[in-house]
C-alpha cells in the first residue's frame, strides 16, 4: 500500500512524540537543565550589555572615538548591535586566561556547525584532579569535548554516521567489510550496507507504509540483516524496538502493549510468540522471500522525485528498549537520536598493534541488549569492522571462539566471557596467544567481580581490560580509557565526556563531594527520554533540574574514578547498618571452590535483615562446607557484614549478560520460610 493511516503504533499515541494528542496521553519535552541554560542566557546578555557598556563609556573621552570632553556634547545612547557568541567567547577568554578563540562563519552551503559540548553549564572553578565544582557541588567530565550537532539541527543518527560525519566514514568508503557473520564468514562491504539500507528504506516506505511515529518490534535471532533494519527504520523516522527471541509469549505481549508497534519483524521461529489478537499488526519475517526482495528489489524512485526527505529531530526517539526487570516487571526505556549520536563520539577505537591494520569490533553482547544495539551502531558510524555472533547456542566460549576466528582487536562483552578468559576456558589457547591482535575488551552490562578483573590482567598483561558504569536509562555514565585507568580495577572509569554528576545524601538530600557515599545523579546527552506505557512516570527517574537518579550508592575518589558501592534497593538493613551485597560478593568469589555466588538479605525478627548467600561450589569442592565460608568472609570484613546464612544451590540465575536476577533469589527464600526453615 502507497500509505499507512495513523495506527495504534504512532508515537503520538502511546506518549513519546511531544505534544498532546487528544484522547491520548502523553509526557512532556524532555526536561531540559534550564537553570543551566538560562544562566548562559544570563552571561550571553551581560556579556552584550558590558560590550556595549564599554563602547558607551569611551564616547566623550578624546582620542577615544568620542567627543572630546571639554565639547559639552551629549551623544545619544545608541544600541549597538552585538553578536552573542562572539561576546561568550570573548567573556570565556577573559574568565578562563586563555586565548580568544572566535567561531568561523557560516555560509549558506556550509553543513550544520559541530558545537563542542562539555557541561551545560560556563566554566566554573573546578578541581581539575576529579572535576568536583564547589560551587554547584557537582562533578564534570575530565574527557576531551565531543562535537555534537546543535540540538535544534535536524540529524537523524543514520544521516549522522552514514553522511554527515565525513571525518568518521572517510570517502571513498572503506575497503574492509563493514560487518561480518562471525560464525559464518559472510561480510558485507560498506557499499553494499548502504546500499541494502537505501532498498529496504524505500520498501518500508512505500510497501508496508512505515513513515515518522511509527514503531517497529524486532523479534529476531542476531544476523547481517538486523542492522540494515535497524537503520533502516530510523531513516525514515520511526523507532525500532528489539526484543530478546527467547522472550516468552508473555513477553512479548507486555513489549507489545508498552510499545504498540505498527509492524512486527520476526523468523518463523520467534512470530508464534506475536499476540494473535493484535489484528492491526503488520508482521514481516527476515527469513522470508518478501523481506529479501526488499532488501535489493525497491530501488528509491528518485528519478521521479520521488518521497521528500525525511527530517529528524534529534530529540525524537530512536530506539525503544527494555529495562532487565531484576527487581521488578520490564519497563520500556525511549531513547533519542541525540543519544546515538552521543554515544558514537564518546567511544574511542582501540587501535590495531600492525601498522594500517582496521579495527576489527567483536560485537560479543545481543544486538537486542541496549548495549549490544549502541555498541553496533556505533561500530557503523566508526568506520569499523564489526563481526557478530551469529551462533544460537555457545554463551562464552562460542564468543571467544569468534574473537580467534576474525582476529578481533576490541570486543564488547559481558562478565561471563571476561571470567572465562580469565580462567583459560573457552576452548582458544590458554591465553594471549590465542588473540594476538586483541587490544582491548570493553565489559559491560553487569559487575564484573575484582577477583576476575585481576585474574584477567595476570593473564593477559597487555589487553585492555575497560570496565564502566551504565544502564538502559542513563547510557553510558563514566569508563576506563586507557591503562592506567584499566589499572583502577575496582572502580568503572571516568566520567564520559559530556556527562556531569552529583552524589546526594539520601537521608537529608545534601550534595556531597569527593570520598562521600549517596546517590548517583546524572546530566547527560545519553540520558532517556522517559517511559513508554506501563504506570512508571518521569518524574520518579527524573528530580525536579532534570537528573537522572540511577538507583546507584556511589563516590568519587580524590582522582575523580567513580565506584559502585551497590544498588540502593538492594542494601541488606543489619541493625543500623548497611550492608553491601556486592561486597561480600566480591570476597566469596576469592574462597576457591566457589565457582558463582549472591548475596542477598534474609528476614529477622531480632536484627531486621541478615546476610545471607547462594553459593555454587566448583567441580570437585564438595567438601566446601558453610562454617568455612562464613569463617572466611568473617577474616575479611567488619563484624556487621558478616555472612549470617549460606546456602549451596546448583546455579545463580542471571541474564545472559550476567546480571543478577536477585528477585527470583528472593522468592527461593520467600518458598522456604512457608514451608521450613533454611
Amino acid at each position: 500500500m502507497a500509505e499507512s493511516p495513523r495506527r495504534g503504533g504512532a508515537l503520538g499515541s502511546h506518549g513519546v512524540r511531544h505534544g498532546a494528542e487528544e484522547g491520548h496521553r502523553f509526557f512532556p519535552r524532555p526536561l531540559r537543565p534550564s537553570s543551566s541554560f538560562d544562566h548562559l542566557c544570563c552571561v550571553q546578555d551581560a556579556a552584550a550589555r558590558g560590550c556595549q557598556d564599554d563602547r558607551e563609556g569611551l564616547q566623550g573621552q578624546p582620542g577615544r572615538g568620542g567627543a572630546p570632553a571639554s565639547s559639552g556634547i551629549k551623544r545619544p545612547r545608541t544600541r549597538v548591535k552585538v553578536d552573542p557568541v562572539v561576546e561568550l567567547a570573548r567573556w570565556r577568554s577573559i574568565l578562563t586566561q586563555r586565548p580568544l578563540h572566535l567561531p568561523r562563519a557560516r555560509t549558506p552551503s556550509s553543513p550544520p556547525r559541530l558545537e563542542r559540548v562539555r557541561s551545560r553549564s560556563l566554566p566554573v572553578p573546578m578541581d581539575p584532579r576529579n572535576g568536583f565544582c564547589p560551587a554547584t557541588r557537582t562533578f564534570r567530565s575530565l574527557r576531551p569535548p565531543i562535537a555534537l550537532p546543535p540540538e535544534d539541527a535536524p540529524v537523524s543518527f543514520p544521516s549522522f554516521a552514514l553522511r554527515l560525519f565525513k571525518t568518521l566514514l572517510p570517502s571513498p568508503l572503506p575497503a574492509h567489510p563493514a560487518l561480518v557473520d562471525a560464525s559464518t564468514g559472510a561480510a558485507l562491504s560498506f557499499p553494499a550496507l548502504l546500499a541494502r539500507v537505501r532498498f529496504l528504506a524505500a520498501a518500508l516506505r512505500g510497501a508496508l507504509g512505515v513513515a515518522g511515529g511509527d514503531v517497529a518490534l524486532v523479534l529476531a535471532p542476531p544476523s547481517l540483516d538486523v542492522p540494515v533494519l535497524y537503520l533502516a527504520v530510523l531513516s525514515l523516522g520511526a523507532a525500532v524496538s528489539p526484543l530478546s527471541p527467547l522472550s516468552t509469549a508473555g513477553d512479548v505481549a507486555r513489549a507489545v502493549g508498552l510499545c504498540r508497534p505498527s509492524v512486527v519483524f520476526a523468523t518463523a521461529a520467534t512470530v508464534g510468540k506475536v499476540p494473535a489478537a493484535r489484528t492491526k499488526l503488520t508482521v514481516v519475517l527476515l527469513d522470508s522471500p518478501r523481506f529479501e526482495s526488499f532488501l535489493h528489489g525497491h530501488e528509491p524512485a528518485e528519478a521521479d522525485g520521488g518521497p521528500p526527505p525525511v527530517e529528524v529531530r534529534q530529540c525524537d526517539v530512536a530506539a525503544i528498549s527494555y529495562s532487565s526487570g531484576t527487581t521488578g516487571r520490564t519497563k520500556a526505556v525511549a531513547q533519542s537520536h541525540r543519544r546515538l549520536i552521543a554515544t558514537s563520539l564518546q567511544v574511542p577505537s582501540a587501535r590495531p598493534r600492525a601498522p594500517g591494520g582496521h579495527v576489527v569490533t567483536l560485537l560479543g553482547v545481543p544486538m537486542f541488549h541496549s548495549y549490544g544495539f549502541h555498541m553496533l551502531m556505533r561500530g557503523v558510524a566508526a568506520a569499523e569492522t564489526t563481526a557478530v555472533v551469529t551462533a544460537p547456542r555457545g554463551g562464552a566460549a562460542a564468543v571467544l571462539a569468534a574473537a580467534a576466528r576474525c582476529r578481533a582487536t576490541q570486543m564488547f562483552v559481558a562478565p561471563p566471557v571476561v571470567v572465562a578468559m580469565a580462567r583459560g576456558g573457552g576452548g582458544v589457547g590458554g591465553g594471549p596467544e590465542g588473540f594476538p591482535d586483541l587490544v582491548r575488551v570493553d565489559c559491560g552490562g553487569a559487575p564484573l567481580s575484582t577477583a576476575a578483573a585481576s585474574t584477567f590482567q595476570e593473564r593477559f598483561p597487555d589487553v585492555e581490560l575497560s570496565l564502566a558504569l551504565g544502564s538502559t536509562e542513563g547510557g553510558v555514565t563514566s569508563k576506563m580509557i586507557g591503562h592506567q585507568e584499566c589499572r583502577r580495577i575496582k572502580s568503572t572509569g571516568r566520567l564520559f565526556s559530556g556527562v556531569e554528576a552529583k552524589i546526594v545524601d539520601v537521608i537529608s538530600g545534601g550534595l556531597l563531594s569527593t570520598n562521600e557515599h549517596g546517590e548517583l545523579c546524572i546530566r547527560s546527552p545519553n540520558a532517556m527520554l522517559g517511559y513508554v506505557g506501563g504506570n512508571e512516570t518521569r518524574i520518579s527517574a527524573f528530580d525536579s533540574d532534570g537528573w537522572l537518579k540511577t538507583g546507584d550508592l556511589c563516590y568519587f575518589d580524590e582522582d575523580g574514578f567513580l565506584y559502585v558501592v551497590d544498588r540502593l534497593k538492594d542494601l541488606i538493613k543489619y541493625k543500623a547498618y548497611q550492608v553491601a551485597p556486592t561486597e561480600l560478593e566480591d570476597v566469596l568469589h576469592l574462597i576457591p571452590g566457589i565457582f558463582d555466588a549472591a548475596v542477598v538479605p534474609y528476614p529477622d525478627e531480632e536484627v531486621g535483615q541478615l546476610p545471607m548467600a547462594f553459593v555454587v561450589r566448583q567441580n570437585g569442592s564438595n567438601n566446601l562446607t558453610e562454617d568455612q565460608i562464613m569463617e572466611f568472609v568473617a577474616k575479611k570484613v567488619a563484624p556487621y557484614k558478616k555472612i549470617r546464612k549460606v546456602v549451596f544451590v546448583d546455579s545463580i540465575p542471571r541474564l545472559p549478560s550476567g546480571k543478577l536476577l536477585r528477585r527470583e533469589l528472593h522468592k527461593q527464600i520467600t518458598l522456604s520460610q512457608s514451608t521450613s526453615r533454611l
